[in-house]
């Protein structure tokens, strides 16, 4: 073959860079952290860690964080009612049972709640209790027949709550708890003061809500 024809290498010697120290020792050293990554919490251990566990029975929202062998060492050795008595436990399974080990409260309305001052206004006014058979002798010795209870929705019981006033409360009664709950809670008659206007707000609402339903 001429020698025109041959072929002859453009780049007869290829040099590589050598690697910097550094990057020598990250390539020795296999435990390396990598970006991101945290150390596993047990004393001496290099290993990223990949599982949390619970500090303590009274710190379940607090974690150490170890490498799946510590995690599973450190699972083998827990015991979550470590130090309790035979009776600690029992109740502890029982609200687990029970409630799952969740708090519980009273299914009963709060004393700030606005049936709670619906029924502190009617009671100082002395509608909070009946005395059908006049134990107070508040009725002459004659029992009192029970008003019948009026049918309503939802709706119409929030809007006289909303106005403290109970189911049996007639058009003109109505009228005149909402017209003395504007002039207490409109800003006019208070000086200048809206800490009443979020009340006045939903006095207003429920008033427009019984006036539809037919009550006013």
């Amino acid at each position: 073959m001429p020698a025109a024809f041959q072929y002859k290498p453009r780049f007869v010697d290829i040099r590589v860079r050598p690697p910097k120290p550094e990057e020598e020792a990250r390539a020795e050293d296999v435990t390396a952290l990598k970006p991101g990554e945290r150390a596993c919490d047990h004393p001496g251990c290099r290993l990223a860690a990949t599982a949390r566990a619970p500090k303590s029975r009274d710190m379940l929202n607090e974690h150490y964080w170890f490498c799946q062998p510590h995690a599973a060492e450190y699972n083998r050795n827990w015991n979550f009612f470590a130090g309790m008595s035979e009776g600690e436990i029992r109740r502890r399974q029982q609200d687990e049972l029970f409630t799952g080990g969740r708090p519980t409260w009273e299914m009963k309305a709060g004393r700030m709640s606005r049936e709670a001052a619906a029924f502190s206004n009617k009671f100082k006014k002395g509608e909070g209790y009946r005395d059908p058979f006049n134990l107070f002798g508040k009725n002459g010795g004659r029992p009192t027949a029970e008003p019948e209870e009026r049918a309503m929705g939802k709706i119409e019981r929030n809007a006289l709550a909303d106005l403290d006033l109970d189911s049996h409360a007639d058009g003109p009664k109505i009228r005149a708890r909402y017209t003395e709950l504007v002039r207490r809670l409109h800003p006019d008659a208070n000086g200048g003061d809206r800490a009443g206007e979020h009340r006045l707000q939903r006095v207003i609402k429920a008033y427009q809500s019984l006036r539809k339903a037919g009550m006013v």
